[in-house]
């Protein structure tokens, strides 16, 4: 395996760099405080590309390689985890999915704008009573001949609140379970489509998180992506590819924390001495360093099989379970090392431990993870 990074992969790496200091680095902490959307740093990074990159560049995209998003992806969660995950599901469960299984025709309706980044995307999967088990689908999708009647509440929807179109995972035959299931286009703005109330979370708060309520919403036949029954293998595939920006977000906010930590032990001074001379936070960096440069061993590892073509259940499984681990202990350990200026909003850490619980929940939980791998290693 080559671990040099191409000219190219180098290039995007410092443009996302750069980007995430000069664009969101300023004001994020308001941002987090008050709930805000990075609507205009969105904005821009649609226009770098970075919301369609792994997409063809005839449907808008910016047609790199899966290392590359993972690269720019840690780049931004370094200084902005909302920013990034709104990046995450732009790229990993809207654009991916619409690209590999979307009709031509939906291609260039829904996709083209969406990796271009004149739009965003959500993808529409939990539910209040369906998180895990993503079989026990409550919303509803009625065939009604050249139309389906979407019926239902969705929950825990990122971009719920800005999107402009969703993917929505519907049971259209109970009695077939989760052969069932279909994925459906949905516009914004469609007559009894209704974006519920935004949540006030612990982390990502710069996200939107919204329920989606859906009242006899007339979805066309040709808004059903691929064949009836379809949903579900769709949802699982693209959750598959989504991981690996997950596993990205949690790298970033990783190492981004650690980076603070490291910069801070050199200049804290405690027993006439910077603290990093002290063996007590000399191992706790050495930890963190060893630890991020392993979870982004396993997220280039699922990137470039991903790239390859091969099934990435495994190996994007991994990347999510450990990098979303390792940004726990790295922001938790951040903090500590800060002492009581870790604690407040001013040094950034305690905020990255906030954001990063979340790596360990959504997309997939820790716990499923461990489902989906254990299952692989055993056949």
């Amino acid at each position: 395996m080559d671990f040099n990074l191409s000219e190219e992969q180098l290039m995007i790496q410092q443009a996302a760099r750069d980007f995430a200091q000069n664009e969101l680095f300023p004001e994020v902490i308001e941002r987090d405080r008050d709930q805000k959307f990075p609507t205009e740093q969105v904005k821009k990074m649609g226009e770098m590309g970075l919301l369609g990159m792994m997409v063809d560049p005839k449907y808008g995209g910016a047609g790199m390689d899966s290392v590359s998003y993972v690269l720019a992806m840690e780049e931004i969660a370094k200084i902005d985890a909302s920013a990034a995950v709104v990046m995450s599901v732009n790229n990993s469960l809207v654009c991916a999915g619409l690209e590999k299984f979307a009709s031509e025709e939906q291609k260039v309706k829904y996709l083209t704008p969406l990796a271009s980044g004149k739009v965003i995307g959500a993808f529409a999967l939990s539910e209040p009573e369906a998180g895990s088990d993503a079989t026990s689908q409550k919303t509803t999708a009625e065939d009604k001949g050249d139309y389906y009647l979407l019926n239902g509440i969705k929950n825990w929807i990122t971009n719920g609140g800005t999107a402009s179109y969703y993917i929505v995972i519907a049971q259209t035959d109970p009695e077939k379970k989760h052969k069932g299931i279909n994925a459906f286009i949905v516009e914004r703005g469609w007559e009894g489509f209704e974006v519920g109330v935004k949540e006030d979370k612990l982390g990502i708060r710069g996200s939107d998180t919204h329920s989606l309520i859906f009242n006899n919403v007339k979805v066309p036949k040709e808004n059903r992506i691929g064949e009836d029954g379809f949903g579900f293998n769709f949802a699982m595939a693209v959750l598959n590819g989504g991981r690996i920006g997950i596993a990205s977000q949690a790298l970033g906010i990783a190492s981004g924390a650690y980076e603070l930590a490291l910069k801070y032990a050199k200049t804290r001074k405690a027993f006439k001495t910077e603290i990093i001379n002290h063996q007590a936070i000399a191992f706790k960096l050495a930890d963190m360093a060893t630890q991020i440069t392993a979870a982004r061993m396993l997220c280039f590892k699922a990137a470039c099989e991903k790239d390859a073509g091969k099934d990435i259940s495994e190996s994007g499984a991994m990347a999510k379970l450990y990098a979303s681990q390792v940004a726990m202990d790295t922001t938790i350990e951040a903090v500590q090392i800060h002492g009581g200026y870790g604690y407040v909003k001013e040094y950034h850490v305690e905020r990255m431990m906030r954001d990063a619980k979340i790596t360990q929940i959504y997309e997939g939980t820790s716990e499923i993870q461990k489902i989906v791998i254990s299952r692989s290693i055993a056949k």
